[in-house]
């Protein structure tokens, strides 16, 4: 996530860069033999069902057992020994994604209108019927995915949700990650992994019903299932590695800057991290920053790799520079720790989710507790799209209705516009109805 040689010619302003990775910035490029081993997969499972499934299980995940479905008696029994107060912390994140999610679906209305006398259309929001949710438990459990795939779907009034998440080393599934699904309101929960999870939910070989959308983070395995089964089904985004940018001027604490730069970068080692900032002084400070906080970070060796190869600092020399730099990068997180919020708020267009004043952090909406989704487009992918929301799991379906009265100023358009496209099939549809109404 860094300025192209191509990208630095759409920039008016004057831009210093004092940190940025070599080469082009692009998207990760698809591992062949991922998605080889993808797609076979994909096929071994779509043909042989659930016996595929359950061979991929106990290969991969380790699993034993006679059901992969995980009971409500299982899961309070493995959940008993968390720490109150994780439990405490994970029930309000799911409460305030809840809350957030039911407060869009409110401001999504439904209506109906007259467009020409006579001539009503009309649109609905309706859920997909049937969601599968991925819930990861890979280096680090991401506890709060659930609240935003289970517990967003359950806001959008989707009936039917079905998730999955991997046994861990035990053989048995995070208990915490259990813990945050039943508080989302998941009520089918298998312990299945990987590339089989998602295509267990998609060919419903779980509960019967195959997955209209599969949602969810994961692995490059599992990021590269949804790709393959996209079109088959739905899916929230093809995510790649998290990425945080900050925008930042003379007034911005380095400390601060660099303590967000990191918790994002802790993500995985290709997590890129970008600030822009209109103060010179305070990119130098925020490098000697970095340097010092990654001396004392336990996730260092990842953190520090993640900033090594994909770090950048760039220098705008105005508000309006640093404005443009940061809708060309289209970061997935952008925050924005500078004296004139609301002028950004209004003139930043290119974004996944943003942070507006030192008392906001995205590690807030990573761990569920400001109520917005992380789920979130990578990769310049806000460029022309938006992140999950209980959007994504409903559909805008319109519909029309006509009188008699209303044939005439339709169908003899219809009629013109058929003859000139050659398309008799429209121009008799259309004709018919003249036909009826005609003396």
């Amino acid at each position: 996530m860094h300025l192209n040689v191509s990208d630095k010619d759409l920039i008016d302003g004057a831009v210093t860069v004092l940190k940025e990775p070599p080469g082009p910035d692009a998207p990760a490029q698809q591992d062949p033999k991922v998605v080889d081993t993808v797609s076979r997969m994909l096929g071994d499972i779509e043909k042989n069902g659930l016996d595929a499934v359950l061979r991929y299980a106990r290969d991969l995940d380790g699993w034993e057992g006679d059901s992969l479905e995980i009971t409500p008696a299982q899961v309070a029994e493995a959940v008993q020994g968390l720490p109150s107060d994780l439990c405490e912390a994970l029930e309000a994140g799911a409460e305030r994604t809840a809350r957030f999610a039911r407060m869009q679906r409110e401001h999504l209305t439904d209506f109906e209108a007259e467009v020409i006398p006579g001539v009503v259309c009309g649109q609905r929001y309706v859920p997909v019927q049937n969601v599968g949710a991925y819930l990861p438990a890979g280096r680090f459990p991401l506890l709060a995915s659930a609240f935003m795939t289970v517990g967003v779907a359950r806001a959008a009034g989707v009936p039917n949700i079905v998730s999955c998440t991997p046994p861990s080393k035990n053989g048995r599934p995070h208990p915490a990650v259990l813990f945050a699904a039943r508080a989302s309101g998941a009520e089918k929960i298998y312990a299945l992994g990987g590339v089989q999870a998602l295509a267990a939910m998609a060919f419903g070989l779980l509960d019967g019903q195959p997955a209209d959308m599969v949602v969810g983070a994961g692995n490059a395995y599992v990021a590269e299932a949804k790709r393959q089964l996209y079109g088959k089904v739905g899916i929230d985004v093809l995510a790649g590695p998290s990425e945080v940018a900050v925008i930042a001027d003379h007034t911005a604490s380095p400390v601060m800057v660099a303590a967000d730069l990191l918790a994002q970068a802790e993500h995985g080692p290709s997590s890129p991290a970008s600030l822009v900032t209109t103060s010179e002084e305070l990119g130098e400070k925020v490098l000697v920053e970095i340097d010092r906080q990654l001396g004392g970070l336990a996730t260092r060796d990842i953190a520090g790799a993640a900033w090594r190869d994909y770090g950048s600092v760039y220098v705008a020399d105005t508000r309006e520079t640093a404005a443009r730099v940061m809708d060309i990068l289209a970061p997935e997180h952008l925050e924005i720790l500078t004296e004139d919020l609301d002028w950004y708020l209004e003139n930043l267009k290119n974004y996944g989710s943003l942070f507006l004043g030192e008392w906001s952090t995205v590690a807030y909406a990573d761990k569920g507790m400001s109520g917005t989704n992380h789920v979130l487009p990578t990769a310049r992918g806000a460029r022309y799209t938006a992140g999950l929301s209980v959007l994504g799991f409903l559909k805008q379906l319109t519909y029309q209705r006509a009188t008699r009265e209303a044939t005439r100023p339709q169908a003899e358009l219809v009629v013109t516009i058929s003859d000139f496209e050659e398309m008799p099939a429209h121009r008799d549809s259309a004709q018919l109805r003249l036909d009826l109404i005609t003396p």
